[in-house]
């Protein structure tokens, strides 16, 4: 149980963190982490403890999706000796009017979105080992989109990363790319009850 002011106590790898409350909507609140809030040591250890779950794939290089998950690439890349990553972007700059693109929505953002892969990058994966990695996965649609893009490139993705999984409805979304997800810990949803308060939902 959890009320609407209390953070929530979540151990993500080595580390423990409060993370805050925030409403999405009438029904749905969640425990929010914001990679890029959370300090260099603290991304450098969860890097570093990611790294460690997907060494054992031997992945050629790191990909992840802008914005929340660049930091979470870098240090990852860092951790495995990778000197190149890749990010997947949202914003439709100039360079990237011929992009590969996938639709996106997102738990935390309300408008569709597009997913974005310069074609100038797309030597970075094509035929190699791809390490796909981000912050928290919540519904699963962020990274089903990461997957179809990269795939569209010709990258063989060995391992699905996360600093956390939030719930279990993104194993649906993932279908049998589920088994390719590890995570340094699991965060619940948060739903409202009768009296007021907020219980957690695994589900």
């Amino acid at each position: 149980m959890a009320d609407e002011r209390a953070a929530y106590q979540v151990t993500i790898g080595s580390q423990r963190v409060d993370l805050p409350l925030t409403r999405i909507s009438d029904d749905l609140t969640v425990a929010l982490l914001m990679t890029i809030d959370t300090g260099v040591s603290f991304i450098a250890t969860a890097g570093a403890d990611l790294a460690a779950l997907l060494a054992p794939s031997r992945p050629d290089i790191v990909v992840s999706a802008a914005t929340l998950g660049i930091p979470v690439a870098l240090e990852v890349s860092r951790a495995l000796g990778l000197d190149d990553y890749l990010i997947l972007q949202k914003t439709p700059k100039a360079h990237l009017a011929d992009a590969l693109a996938e639709p996106l929505q997102s738990i935390t953002t309300g408008t569709p979105q597009r997913l974005l892969l310069d074609r100038a990058r797309m030597p970075a994966v094509a035929g190699r080992r791809v390490a796909l990695v981000d912050d928290v996965i919540a519904t699963g649609g962020s990274i089903a989109a990461s997957l179809r893009l990269l795939r569209a490139a010709g990258a063989d993705v060995v391992a699905i990363g996360a600093l956390l999984v939030e719930g279990s409805g993104w194993r649906a979304a993932l279908g049998d790319d589920a088994d390719l997800v590890v995570s340094l810990g699991r965060i619940p949803v948060f739903r409202p009850t009768t009296t007021g308060g907020l219980a957690e939902h695994w589900d």
